[in-house]
């Protein structure tokens, strides 16, 4: 537990900085200063990102899943991979 007035920090791992902008009544408006690759959300956006990634990896074919961990398991990007025996491939629509 940390009490922090307006204005202060805290600092997380040397490259989070937390600070502490505005308390008003029940409201705090917090800022979080952190590298690109760190995900900051709120709580409940958080849990809702958990559930819909829960739901899509519920929804995937086992087939889909063999075929993705092997393409992972080579190096290779979904991108760059050859696709499966009996896989079509997704269609140019360039002009």
């Amino acid at each position: 537990m940390l009490s922090r007035h307006a204005g202060e920090s805290v600092v997380i791992a040397n490259d989070i900085v937390i600070t502490i902008l505005e308390v008003r009544g029940d409201i705090v408006r917090v800022g979080i200063d952190a590298p690109r690759h760190i995900q900051v959300h709120r709580e409940e956006v958080h849990r809702e990102l958990q559930a819909a990634n829960l739901a899509a990896a519920a929804s995937a074919s086992p087939a889909a899943i063999t075929e993705l961990t092997a393409i992972l398991a080579s190096g290779a990007t979904p991108e760059t991979a050859e696709p499966a025996p009996g896989a079509t491939a997704p269609e140019d629509d360039t002009p």
